[in-house]
């Protein structure tokens, strides 16, 4: 069976069909005003500008409502495109943001810039958690891309080698949780997932009196210490 077309190729090949029917339309109308070819060109012309005018407002349209997307949206986005929304993220913490070939990139998709630090970073839209093998690539985007650091960053977690490996290789990871403090950072009316109604002790590490976070290994959802891996701490969901 052939692969569907993602939503946005969708409006891409229909704005293309509706584009040539705009400039056809006029081009035909110029000719039949001025019954000459010098006409159909002007109305090809003002087609174009039509077009443009347009793309123009499209894009910035969805610029637009790639901002506002909260992780519910994020969890159905292509790879490219959750490159393009983590661009926005960052734009508004203040980096210049700069997008790698999308062909070999070295281990890094994004490169940011900010008080002299540059950062590669590698953008991981997942439906499970990374493993080390992105951590990897992103330290050798360090050196590739001459980077003081590399970040992670995916909409789900990480495995416990990710994390360990991570900790000794200058590679910081961002998970869901992370992701959603900075996407509610830079739009606070963004809907997310509703938080499980638990007891405010309950978040704490009784260990180390570190916060607990969400997590999602190969059994499932669990809180976990937010010191990992320096503390190891763990609580079933349900023990909540």
């Amino acid at each position: 069976m052939a692969r569907r077309k993602s939503r946005a190729r969708q409006e891409e090949a229909f704005f293309q069909a509706v584009s040539g029917l705009v400039m056809l339309g006029l081009g035909l109308g110029g000719y039949g005003a001025t019954r000459s070819f010098e006409g159909a060109i002007v109305g090809v012309v003002l087609g174009f500008g039509v077009v443009f005018a347009l793309m123009i407002v499209l894009c910035q349209q969805r610029t637009e409502r790639l901002k506002r997307s909260g992780i519910a949206e994020i969890d159905k986005m292509e790879g490219i495109q959750f490159e393009k929304y983590l661009g926005h993220l960052f734009r508004s913490q203040g980096y210049v943001v700069e997008a790698t070939k999308v062909a070999g990139d070295y281990g890094a998709d994004l490169l940011l810039r900010k008080d002299g630090i540059k950062i590669a970073v590698q953008a991981k839209r997942y439906s499970q958690n990374v493993g080390i093998k992105a951590v990897q690539e992103a330290q050798a985007s360090i050196a590739h891309y001459a980077a003081n650091e590399a970040w992670v960053v995916t909409n789900s977690d990480y495995t416990v080698a990710a994390y360990e490996l991570a900790e000794s290789n200058r590679v910081r990871l961002i998970n869901r949780e992370t992701l959603i403090r900075m996407i509610l950072a830079m739009n606070p009316g963004a809907v997310q997932e509703a938080e499980p109604e638990v007891q405010v002790d309950a978040f704490v590490c009784p260990k180390c009196g570190s916060g607990l976070v969400l997590r999602t290994g190969p059994m499932g959802q669990f809180y976990g210490c937010g010191s990992f891996p320096k503390c190891r701490y763990s609580k079933s969901i349900k023990a909540v």
